[in-house]
């Protein structure tokens, strides 16, 4: 991690200075091109104002013997006919053939630039200007020159001070962006030695929050959460594994006692007996052990693949509740049950139902009545015993995994706490919610509320249980 910050470190730092370095270049040779074409249009000004001069005189008759140079004695001015004759030549140009020839076609004037030199020098630029001029002598070109070594000593000047001040901007804007990048990926930094270190064990650590809402402080606050979650996940898992383990424990525990005990008293030994005890208890673990398989399908999101249709609410309940009427000891009152039709997985529906219903017969004293009713775009079923009720402050613990409330809702009445999770994670895969009623007195009410036109495919998410609305 180390190596790929260093990376991005660097590459973000080249990009910056090889931008740099290209736009700076391509501005400096702008800018001597620039110089450049300027310097030579204000020569190219200054020759051409000369040449016009002396063509005037030319073609008033009057041709200068010695006419005079352009800006020092390096210059040249010359008149040569139409035959290519030089007819007046400044001083130092004497005796050197024409600098250039006439403008071409019918142009009077125009500006270039040729290789001259002075009697006895070596050829170099210079820049003329050619104009045409009449007369009584006949047609006449008066060239004006004047050599580059001015324009290429000053364009020469900048180039060089381009060429060390490009350079050297650009290191300093790498060393720059080196810092504030190596700045910026410090805070990065300290979390990755951070999450480096959260292990299973060290799951309550958090990434350090930089100062500020900028990308990294947003990024550090995300891990955070993320980290909150995963330490929440853990801890529910530690706790659903050991309290499933305690579940299983029980009933093996009694099945190796009731055995142990024949084994040593052979005599006073009741076969029948302890094979109804121990079948008892193995279709105990069995339930058990299918409940927690519907709890680890549902972890794993594969809980709600059942077919989902059209669903008569009310034939459901109705089934649970002839199942649940062959308890003598509670009586049932399904005379609240109107007909509601939701969307659904019928089998999914019946278990929700069921495992409601049975823990209201558990805990109940004598009654335990059902309604069923449609409520806008909702279907509501309602629950309530008359037993010993749920504590407000309590009432979304009772949907929480081998959830058990003191007093009369103990182990004691035969449930392992998984029922009403089970019918949570149900009703919730169904877009629906489920919750105690705490408005509710005597007993207990549990209160699902199921949409008529439910999700065709589970929700992402599971939200927490709702408070139910007043039937």
């Amino acid at each position: 991690m180390a190596r790929e910050r260093a990376t991005v470190r660097f590459r973000i730092t080249a990009v910056a200075a090889l931008a740099v370095a290209a736009v700076l270049s391509v501005t400096g040779a702008a800018l001597v091109l620039t110089q450049r074409r300027v310097l030579t249009d204000n020569l190219d000004e200054t020759l051409t104002s000369q040449a016009e001069a002396i063509a005037a005189e030319v073609s008033a008759g009057r041709v200068p013997s010695t006419p005079p140079p352009v800006a020092d004695d390096d210059g040249i001015t010359q008149v040569v006919d139409a035959a290519g004759r030089v007819l007046a030549a400044s001083a130092g140009a004497a005796g050197i053939p024409p600098v250039a020839g006439p403008p071409p076609g019918n142009e009077r004037a125009e500006n270039r630039t040729v290789d001259a030199a002075l009697a006895g020098d070596q050829p170099q630029p210079y820049r003329v200007a050619s104009v045409r001029a009449g007369g009584a002598a006949g047609a006449a070109v008066v060239h004006v020159a004047a050599p580059l070594d001015d324009i290429r000593d000053s364009t020469t000047v900048l180039a060089r001070s381009l060429a060390v001040a490009v350079p050297a901007a650009t290191a300093l804007l790498a060393l720059v962006v080196w810092w504030l990048v190596g700045r910026t990926l410090r805070p990065v930094e300290a979390i990755r030695r951070e999450v480096a270190g959260i292990g299973g064990r060290a799951l309550d650590r958090r990434v350090p929050v930089p100062a500020g809402d900028d990308e990294v402080a947003r990024l550090a606050r995300t891990m955070n959460g993320m980290l909150d979650r995963i330490e929440d996940a853990a801890r529910r898992q530690q706790r659903f594994v050991a309290d499933a383990s305690h579940e299983l424990r029980s009933p093996l525990a009694r099945i190796r006692a009731e055995i142990e005990v024949d084994l040593a008293h052979p005599a006073g030994a009741d076969p029948a007996a302890t094979s109804r005890s121990v079948l008892a208890e193995a279709l105990g673990m069995q339930h058990l052990v299918d409940d927690l398989l519907v709890l680890a399908r549902s972890d794993a999101g594969v809980g709600g693949g059942g077919q989902r249709a059209a669903v008569d609410l009310d034939d459901v309940v109705e089934r649970q509740l002839r199942r649940l009427r062959d308890d003598e000891r509670v009586a049932v009152d399904g005379t609240g049950v109107a007909a509601a039709q939701v969307t659904g997985d019928r089998d999914r529906l019946a278990r929700a139902v069921g495992n409601v219903l049975d823990n209201a017969r558990r805990h109940a004293r004598t009654t335990v009545a059902v309604t069923v009713a449609e409520l806008g775009d909702d279907a509501v079923v309602t629950v309530t015993d008359d037993g010993p009720g749920i504590p407000p402050d309590r009432a979304d613990e009772v949907f929480e995994r081998f959830a058990r409330l003191d007093g009369a809702r103990t182990v004691g009445t035969g449930g392992s706490g998984l029922g009403l999770a089970i019918a949570r994670e149900i009703v919730v895969d169904h877009g629906g919610t489920i919750a105690v009623d705490t408005a509710h007195r005597p007993g207990a009410r549990v209160v699902i509320t199921l949409p008529r036109n439910g999700p065709v495919s589970p929700p992402a998410e599971r939200p927490p249980p709702a408070r139910p609305p007043t039937p």
